[in-house]
């Protein structure tokens, strides 16, 4: 068994200090006696085209799911999603305002630089700074990190972000309010580094195979647009004597029976989804390939809240009511997804959900409902209510919109086009506000309520619905600002009835992430709830 010894941090309990303690961790977990193949070569399916994999830029899992692999931040997660070392070897604080990481002295870039402190300053000051037009700038301003939401709005220079580099291996991070869970929030993609010379140099072509260097397990080698992109072993990584993979090859393919069939046929390792339709069929004839893990992550409908109709909130209640949660998720969907009456989905850790008054409902009070609320806005079927509902290329998407259009026609008369755009274009196109209702979906990017919650909030660059609710916003700045785990699941609870009256989206269903693995893979997590995988985990087992 492949062995080397790093040290975490121990967290205890919220709102109190973090103390340094020795634990046991490695890249690859292949255990004694495991035969491994010749050649340790890993193709991933990957849903859609990555549209970026600059750090600062990436907003989305396709582009998520890359960076993992090529650039390493101060965390990452294990296979339960508990945050171990990364670039950081150890962490304090005594007060969840001023953390101090103490940087492993042998992590290096592609090119053989040195990871250092200033890295990380150079980074987060570029993903704050207006000039870089950060999708998930507000990520950092969640943090609290000093000065970060004065930065986005142009009121303070990006030299006063309140993160500093005491030496070349020791990074201070101050924030303006104590965030006990402030470690967990390290491990996301936007908080991973960039070379600061590669990009200075090179402009917006440092992504490209030939300028690129990371910090991660895997190097760019190629990358064809809609077709493949490839990674081979980082020899610069501190711990790629632990790395098993030589290669790992990222196909984006959106059409989840081509990815199944591509499976199937030996071209694939694993799928990033399967096709709903085949899911009962797979269960039964492949059984020990198809894998269903529980998911950090809801899938929901957002209203454009700033356009007529959809800023009457009795237009976005009849329309969220009319949808029939429970044959979506278990007729449709059927491979154990929860019908989804709050945003912030059931597993996230310490949350306890009061559910709304209309899920206590039967389906058909809540299509009665429906339509009074309806005709009060001025819609019956004498009068249809028409609209658009644009959603991203995916068969899977395809059906559920399908049977939402239906139902919406059927109990209430409403006539809905369906719009669908490739992945990029979808995301531009729903950030501009150009749509009336969208397909959305959530993935926790850390596990605690706030990282669903705040996507709501007024100041998040990714809240594309437009809500707006000082009241709401007076919640959630309370809930962030507490040290105490009792007063944030009150504040949070509060928080989600807002959502529930205010209805800006119409929660759908709580996700499971379900994949066709192949037998040879091992390493694959059974237990990461964010589905954060790493490539440098996984192994190939001979035949």
């Amino acid at each position: 068994m492949y062995k080397n010894k790093i040290t975490q941090a121990l967290i205890l309990s919220a709102g109190l200090a973090m103390a340094t303690s020795s634990f046991s961790s490695f890249a690859a977990h292949v255990p004694d006696g495991t035969k491994l193949a010749k050649t340790q070569e890993l193709v991933r399916g990957n849903g859609s085209e990555v549209a970026t994999i600059d750090p600062a830029k990436i907003e989305g899992t396709p582009g998520s799911a890359v960076a993992r692999d090529l650039y390493e931040g101060l965390v990452n997660e294990d296979d339960y999603g508990k945050i171990i070392p990364g670039v950081a070897k150890t962490w304090e604080t005594k007060d969840n305002k001023t953390f101090i990481f103490h940087l492993r002295h042998d992590a290096k870039w592609s090119n053989g630089d040195p990871v250092t402190a200033q890295d990380f300053v150079y980074s987060w000051k570029r993903a704050v700074d207006p000039a870089t037009a950060s999708p998930y700038s507000w990520y950092l301003e969640m943090t609290t990190m000093q000065n970060a939401a004065a930065i986005i709005a142009g009121k303070k220079d990006k030299s006063t972000l309140g993160v500093k580099a005491l030496d070349d291996y020791t990074l201070q991070v101050q924030l303006d309010t104590p965030v006990p869970y402030f470690v967990k929030m390290m491990a996301h993609t936007t908080m991973m580094p960039v070379n600061k010379k590669v990009v200075e140099k090179w402009g917006n072509d440092w992504t490209k195979p030939e300028h690129f260097v990371g910090n991660g397990a895997f190097k760019l080698d190629k990358w064809i647009i809609n077709e493949r992109m490839v990674m081979v072993r980082n020899k610069e990584y501190w711990d790629n004597a632990h790395t098993v993979l030589n290669k790992v090859t990222y196909l984006p393919i959106e059409n989840q029976n081509a990815e199944m069939n591509r499976f199937l046929s030996g071209e694939l390792d694993f799928t990033d989804d399967v096709p709903l339709e085949q899911y009962r069929r797979l269960k039964k004839q492949h059984p020990k390939e198809l894998k269903t893990v529980g998911n950090l992550a809801t899938y929901f409908y957002g209203f454009n809240n700033k356009r007529k109709p959809f800023n009457d909130v009795r237009v976005r209640r009849a329309l969220s009511y009319a949808i029939n949660r429970d044959i979506i998720a278990k007729a449709i969907l059927g491979q154990g997804q929860k019908p989804a009456y709050t945003l912030t989905p059931e597993i996230t850790a310490g949350f306890h959900p009061t559910m709304p008054a209309y899920a206590k409902w039967t389906q058909k009070e809540r299509v009665a409902k429906a339509k009074e609320l309806l005709k009060e806005a001025g819609y019956d079927k004498s009068h249809p209510l028409k609209f658009t509902l644009l959603y991203n290329t995916n068969e899977n998407h395809k059906k559920i919109a399908t049977a939402i259009q239906s139902m919406w026609k059927k109990e209430l008369g409403v006539t809905v086009e369906l719009e669908n755009q490739e992945w990029k274009t979808f995301l531009d196109t729903r950030r501009d506000g150009n749509y009336d209702v969208t397909r959305a979906g959530w993935n926790g990017d850390y596990n605690e309520a706030s990282t669903f919650l705040s996507l709501m909030q007024s100041n998040n660059a990714s809240n594309d619905q437009g809500y707006n609710s000082k009241e709401y916003d007076g919640v959630m700045a309370k809930a962030m600002k507490s040290t105490s785990e009792a007063e944030r699941t009150k504040l949070y609870a509060k928080a989600e009835k807002i959502l529930a009256r205010d209805m800006p989206v119409a929660p759908i269903y709580q996700y499971v992430k379900t994949r066709l693995v192949s037998t040879q893979v091992g390493g694959y997590p059974m237990h990461n709830a964010g589905d954060n995988l790493y490539s440098k985990d996984m192994y190939i087992k001979a035949k």
